[in-house]
């Protein structure tokens, strides 16, 4: 996977929330999406629902890694397999392990990477916090494809105050340190911002250690 010859993060002043737009360049961006293609045969894409109601969302999902994060009328959590298949989930790309090995320098690898799909433009994601995870000292790590989105970043509750930013494709994002367990969200997709993604819409992808090694 080829970065930018100045891998640069931009100055966000939020403290462990860092931004490196187009970090990931056109060709790595096509390796990447063909790399997930080939995975989401093993894994199809599904739509979660909502616990307790079971009213399904706006967006689909699926995982690659030993651990997915899946949300349906019993809660959320990870699971070792496909919820409708029943089999493992395929193994995280190479090019992906090699991205949390150089930007979230943590000592442990990632053990799932969930694949939010936004298509159309009702899909969005409510502010929420990250914490089904064991580790919360290992930062999330955000891969942008596709469609740009307008991404809402605020406090460490949900009223608190909130800040916006564009995510475009290629662009990476750590959440990590004080900014770990921030609400954040996507308030919508900006359709046809990007051709990467045949019939337009946006992948986001997170690599996330579940466990404490």
């Amino acid at each position: 996977m080829k970065e930018r010859a100045v891998a640069l993060p931009v100055e966000t002043g939020l403290e462990g929330f860092i931004l490196y737009p187009a970090l990931l360049d056109g060709a790595a961006q096509e390796a990447l999406v063909a790399a997930l293609r080939e995975g989401a045969r093993k894994a199809p894409p599904y739509r979660p629902r909502m616990p307790r109601t079971g009213q399904p969302w706006s967006i689909m999902q699926t995982n690659f890694g030993p651990l997915g994060w899946v949300s349906d009328e019993r809660g959320y959590r990870y699971e070792p397999r496909h919820p409708l298949t029943g089999e493992p989930w395929p193994p995280i790309p190479a090019m992906l392990l090699d991205l949390w090995a150089r930007i979230a320098r943590w000592p442990a690898p990632p053990e799932a990477c969930l694949v939010n799909i936004y298509r159309g433009e009702k899909a969005k994601m409510g502010l929420h916090q990250d914490r089904d995870e064991a580790a919360l000292d290992a930062p999330v790590l955000s891969v942008s494809l596709g469609d740009s989105c307008i991404f809402r970043v605020g406090g460490f509750a949900r009223g608190d105050r909130t800040r916006s930013f564009r995510l475009a494709s290629g662009d990476v994002l750590v959440l990590g340190g004080p900014s770990r367990l921030r609400f954040h969200g996507i308030d919508r997709i900006i359709p046809g911002s990007s051709s990467l993604i045949e019939g337009g819409g946006r992948l986001n992808l997170t690599l996330r250690r579940v466990t404490k090694p």
